[in-house]
């Protein structure tokens, strides 16, 4: 038996699912991101030298933002009161990578994938509009959920 689209209704048109029934729990999501730059970029950014300021804290700040809007960029997304928002980027110059790790959890009636999911990309999206002068050529990759816990499906790890 196929699944229903829990946001489009019988007559196809798109809804909020109603989450009311649903009991408050903890809920936790972990998302993943890569920015792929070039050497000089990545050695910009390591050294705190791009003209539009600290590229990391910069887009640490940006991915927090973000997932506090979720609900205003994603449709028929809920709002959330989140707990916890924890954004962080890492450096891999094996890859020529910045890594963007995004943690946010709530108690709440549904999940905080997206949450998860916006901050690494806006954050992503923030590396690339500060270093956008010194190389075009980045590329944001592996947008994922790795980790998701809470709610009636309980705990889903990404392989």
């Amino acid at each position: 038996m196929a699944r229903r689209l829990t946001h489009i209704d019988r007559r196809g048109n798109a809804r909020m699912v109603d989450v009311s029934a649903k009991a408050p729990n903890l809920r936790s999501a972990i998302a993943k991101a890569s920015v792929i730059v070039s050497a000089e970029a990545l050695a910009i950014i390591r050294k705190g030298k791009a003209k539009k300021g600290d590229v990391l804290g910069v887009a640490q700040l940006a991915g927090i933002m973000a997932a506090k809007r979720t609900p205003d960029l994603i449709p028929l997304c809920h709002p959330l009161e989140l707990s916890k928002v924890e954004v962080t980027l890492a450096i891999d110059a094996r890859r020529r990578a910045v890594d963007v790790t995004a943690t946010c959890t709530a108690t709440g009636r549904t999940g905080v994938e997206m949450e998860a999911m916006t901050a690494v990309s806006v954050a992503a999206l923030t590396v690339y509009d500060m270093m956008k002068s010194v190389d075009r050529g980045m590329r944001i990759t592996d947008i994922r959920l790795v980790r998701k816990s809470g709610g009636k499906s309980g705990l889903f790890t990404a392989d």
